[in-house]
């Protein structure tokens, strides 16, 4: 699938944001890269206008920057600011996943094992694309069922800024295995309701990441 594809209405707006949320994340511009606004409205078949109202919606999450005079490019960061964001999300993904443990419906659960059977099978098609969505919706799954709004829109704040990274890390097809693994036994935990459990294996789950994005960034302590 494209990461470039024609906008169709309704939800003009909604579409436009999911689809470049992707193709930043996904796509081909690197870290500090200028946006080309013009090719990207061409692409998509769409005007300047809900193109920049889109852009605008990704630079509140932290994946683009917009500077005067410089206008919009891919956001940067060092590992130690890479650090910094991902001690957070550890510790709110730990959290989330001791709630959700004890307040997810059977359903939930569920759903989340079809997320895992999907995922697995794109692991197999070798599809990182498709894979790290399913892998995002998994997390957005446990976050939703710890049911604490306030732990939920922290965590959404800050994981824009790593969102291309947490794509990133899983170029590594060794650690792409170790991922899988770690999910399988996440979702073992969260179906036996084992609280501290799944806490543990999800801060566990993306200090791995961390660790193998820190050996690509750059530090900014000489």
């Amino acid at each position: 699938m494209t990461l470039l594809q024609p906008i169709h209405r309704p939800s003009l707006h909604d579409q436009l944001v999911e689809q470049l949320r992707s193709y930043f994340t996904e796509g081909p511009l690197k870290p500090g890269e200028k946006v080309n606004e013009q090719a990207l409205a061409s692409a998509y078949g769409v005007s300047r206008t809900p193109l920049r109202e889109a852009l605008k919606v990704l630079a509140s999450e932290g994946l683009l920057t917009w500077t005067p005079n410089r206008g919009v490019r891919m956001a940067e960061i060092s590992a130690e600011g890479l650090a910094e964001v991902f001690e957070v999300l550890m510790a709110l993904e730990s959290l989330a996943g001791r709630k959700a443990a004890a307040r997810m419906t059977e359903a939930g659960i569920a759903a989340i094992a079809d997320l895992q059977a999907r995922m697995e099978a794109e692991y197999e098609a070798g599809d990182i694309s498709a894979y790290f969505r399913t892998n995002q919706a998994i997390h957005e799954a446990i976050l939703q069922g710890s049911g604490n709004e306030a732990l939920i829109g922290t965590h959404r704040s800050l994981s824009g800024r790593v969102r291309r990274a947490r794509f990133m890390a899983n170029m590594s097809r060794t650690r792409w295995q170790h991922a899988i693994e770690e999910h399988r036994e996440i979702l073992a935990a969260l179906t036996a309701r084992d609280a501290e459990g799944l806490g543990q294996l999800l801060a566990a789950h993306l200090e791995g990441k961390l660790r193998s994005l820190q050996e690509t960034l750059p530090s900014s302590r000489a």
